[in-house]
């Protein structure tokens, strides 16, 4: 996979597309009550749709969506996606994280951004930091404002022989990032609670994309993305709260064979390292 950023250092916002090879197969599972995503429904085992071109994960909330716009404009330049009648149709599903209240309120990943951050996955590989979709992201933001801690971009690869499992996670969480100790101790936690605000803190989410080069189906890869979400169970207290959006696309290049269960294990462990790799600090 190749990945591209457009950042909006003043906004507080961007995006980020991560290219997959022609004819990868795909699928996707959303936990998070809250999520805002795009062609998601085609992803479904029993659809027929067969492959993909690319994932975008960006900020801007639903507004964000619409930056994959210029992610299709620039792979329909290049001759790819479904071949129809009126051209190629490239087929970008996207997942969007909720960072208007971080920057300027208008701030918001475009039709252009997307385009642009699609022609950046040729350019230099930034897999980590507050970067693309990860520039307005927090943590722990069930602590209140004065206590969150930065989120954003987060990286992990995991491999067993020639099977190959790397995540892509983009952390925004309402809880939390657990780096491996004990879970928040239950009178820990209700010393910190706060009620959920529905109207006011819809300012969640952790979303990623998980790719594999086994051969995988469909069906399976709904199983591996499932995995994913395992793995951010293990990573973030408390995970898929109805104010976070959490949602993971997992997609097969198709390059070696492999047990599907064993490609779902490698998921879990990658993306609980790579939520984990986003703050690491004290």
């Amino acid at each position: 996979m190749r990945v591209g950023h457009w950042t909006d250092p003043v906004g507080v916002t961007g995006c980020t597309v991560v290219e997959l090879p022609v004819g990868t197969v795909a699928s996707a599972e959303v936990r998070g009550g809250a999520p805002a995503s795009r062609e998601l429904d085609a992803l479904a085992p029993q659809m027929a749709l067969a492959s993909i071109d690319a994932v975008l994960l960006t900020g801007g909330s639903a507004f964000g969506l619409a930056a994959a716009d210029g992610v299709m404009r620039y792979y329909a330049e290049r001759g790819r996606g479904v071949p129809t009648s009126g051209g190629p149709v490239p087929v970008v599903p996207a997942l969007a994280l909720f960072d208007l209240a971080v920057g300027a309120p208008t701030a918001r990943p475009t039709a252009d951004a997307g385009y642009l951050a699609a022609r950046a996955t040729g350019g230099e590989q930034v897999l980590r930091g507050r970067v693309g979709a990860g520039t307005g992201a927090y943590a722990s933001q069930w602590r209140g404002p004065e206590h969150r801690r930065p989120g954003g971009l987060g990286h992990a690869q995991r491999c067993r022989g020639e099977v190959s499992v790397a995540a892509l996670c983009v952390v925004n969480a309402f809880g939390d990032v657990d780096h491996g100790g004990d879970p928040v101790p239950l009178d820990a936690a209700e010393s910190q609670w706060r009620p959920f605000d529905l109207a006011a803190g819809r300012t969640h989410t952790t979303i990623g994309v998980v790719v594999t080069n086994a051969r995988l189906d469909k069906t399976s890869c709904l199983l591996v993305a499932q995995g994913a979400h395992d793995g951010l169970a293990r990573a973030i207290t408390p995970p898929h709260t109805r104010l976070d959006g959490d949602a993971f696309v997992a997609a097969a290049t198709g390059r070696v064979e492999a047990d599907v269960d064993l490609v779902r294990l490698l998921a879990l462990a990658a993306v609980t390292a790579a939520i984990r790799s986003v703050d690491r600090s004290p």
